[in-house]
């Protein structure tokens, strides 16, 4: 295990140096952050019923909703390409090489939220005068609020990656229901605009919770009474992450495991026999 370990964080900054010398893959996760301060930048007015700037709740907001797409969007992707292109089939031959291959994704993902959710408060602090936590307690609970949402997104977010089917159709597939929990999660403007049912769709998906999570650490305590529940609620936000958490855990292993046993040298020839043909890889 202390081998694995090792070689796993070993892999991870390897991963970490590609990522910030990779201009592509850094403008991003940047145009993320641009995005959300220019939405902050025109939205106007106060929350109801309180005198809170709506665009700091666009912004708590949208730090959850980085948070969960790095785990949720960007790692899929991530796995998927990299099963194509056989990684795991040379993992699967290294002693150890899966579970080191898991410590690098976790600290590659893990880094990648941090910096971006420390960009994105920072920048906005600076800019368009955006929230910070108010105080020791409101720092706490940003700090496990994030570790949380991270533990309940990641695992899945691993887990929905061993199943997709390839690269060209991954995006395709796992963009359209997180834009939709965007929007329906309390996110971008108070959740109790939405229609009641639609509220206890947005209530079992974990996104909901780190939002409502975050708004507590970055908000002021009056904000609360914009919630569907009046409160803040952090004992269920607790409570549905690390529900999350055990779920994605439960289903991330198994499936990386069926993936790995299933690949095999012929299998990765006529998937790149099969991109080639549609024009996807270089004949």
């Amino acid at each position: 295990m202390t081998n694995v370990w090792r070689a796993g964080l070993q892999r991870g900054r390897i991963e970490l140096r590609h990522l910030l010398r990779s201009p592509k893959e850094m403008s991003g996760h940047l145009t993320n952050v641009v995005v959300a301060l220019v939405i902050a930048v025109y939205v106007t007015g106060d929350v109801p019923g309180t005198h809170v700037p709506t665009a700091h709740l666009v912004l708590a907001g949208f730090a959850a909703y980085l948070l969960f797409q790095i785990g949720l969007v960007n790692l899929p992707q991530i796995l998927v390409t990299e099963r194509e292109e056989g990684t795991l089939l040379r993992l699967r031959a290294t002693p150890g090489g899966i579970p080191a291959y898991l410590v690098a994704k976790s600290m590659l993902v893990v880094v990648m939220a941090a910096g971006t959710l420390a960009l994105l408060l920072a920048v906005a602090a600076l800019l368009v005068d955006g929230p910070l936590p108010h105080g020791p307690g409101g720092w706490l609970t940003l700090l496990w609020v994030t570790t949380l949402g991270l533990l309940a997104v990641v695992p899945l977010g691993a887990a929905v990656g061993a199943v997709l089917p390839n690269p060209r159709e991954a995006l395709a597939l796992i963009m359209l229901p997180t834009m939709a929990l965007l929007f329906t999660s309390g996110t971008v403007f108070p959740s109790t605009s939405l229609p009641v049912p639609v509220q206890q769709v947005a209530a079992v998906f974990p996104l909901k919770w780190m939002a409502q999570g975050l708004r507590s650490a970055l908000l002021p305590d009056t904000a609360r009474t914009a919630e569907a529940a009046g409160s803040w609620e952090l004992p269920m936000v607790a409570l549905v992450l690390t529900a999350w958490a055990v779920l994605g855990f439960l289903l991330a292993v198994p499936l990386l495991r069926r993936a790995a046993r299933r690949e095999s040298g012929s299998r990765l020839s006529a998937r790149h026999r099969k991109a080639a043909q549609s024009g996807a890889l270089p004949a």
